[in-house]
């Protein structure tokens, strides 16, 4: 049995459904709204699962998934060595949002990393603690800063409403996904000139860890077959 691990809910599930049925294969949830499962028409042995987001990369990294859509941020912030672990199939041209890091837009001399990195020692100085980044995408932006040279700075977790943490006096910077920057601009934030950290949409992953046998690599042929027809 092929499993096929699809967001659970939302608009990300609903474009999800249409970008198959436009490669006719029709995804069907069980009956009930509360049962997290459901089936393709028309082709035996393949089961959906319904996840969130970011659960998807932790049952493809264990090979409990054989494909599953979810954004590539979320997977390479979950799995580290996610090349070894994951293959992208296809991008499904839609879920497109930018992981940035962003800073208040009265700090009108700090434009680029550089300028971070330098406001970050005078800060630490001045206030006796590192400056504060909110995000949920703390390995990211870890190795993002790292290789920009910003050391001097500490992450303090947000799994929800990050763009009010400076504004809230939770952060004096925030990492987090944007798609129009509305939301920065209404929480009075700018981007950093170079504080692009990744690019990101929904994609169609592959587990490299789940065993395939014979009858379940026919099946998944055949799905992949149908799907690139349409590419």
């Amino acid at each position: 049995m092929i499993r096929l691990g699809i967001p659970s809910k939302g608009r990300l599930m609903g474009q999800t459904f249409d970008w198959f049925s436009e490669r006719g294969i029709n995804l069907v949830r069980s009956d009930s709204d509360r049962e997290y499962a459901g089936h393709i028409q028309g082709i035996k042995n393949v089961q959906l699962i319904f996840l969130s987001a970011s659960e998807i990369p932790r049952e493809l990294s264990a090979g409990r998934l054989h494909f599953g859509v979810t954004g590539n941020d979320v997977i390479q912030e979950k799995l580290v060595l996610f090349n070894q672990l994951v293959k992208p199939i296809s991008e499904l041209g839609f879920g497109f949002a930018d992981l940035i890091i962003a800073i208040p837009s009265f700090w009108v001399d700090v434009k680029t990393l550089d300028d971070l990195d330098a406001v970050s020692a005078q800060f630490r100085d001045k206030h006796g603690y590192r400056l504060r980044i909110a995000t949920k995408y703390h390995r990211l932006l870890r190795e993002f800063l790292m290789k920009a040279g910003v050391a001097d700075y500490q992450i303090v977790d947000s799994q929800g409403a990050t763009e009010g943490a400076v504004k809230n006096g939770l952060a004096e910077a925030i990492a987090d996904i944007t798609s129009t920057g509305d939301t920065l601009k209404a929480n009075h934030l700018k981007i950093l000139s170079d504080g692009l950290i990744l690019k990101s949409q929904a994609t169609l992953f592959k587990s490299l860890t789940s065993d395939f046998s014979q009858e379940e690599n026919q099946v998944a042929n055949s799905l992949l077959k149908k799907l690139r027809a349409k590419n």
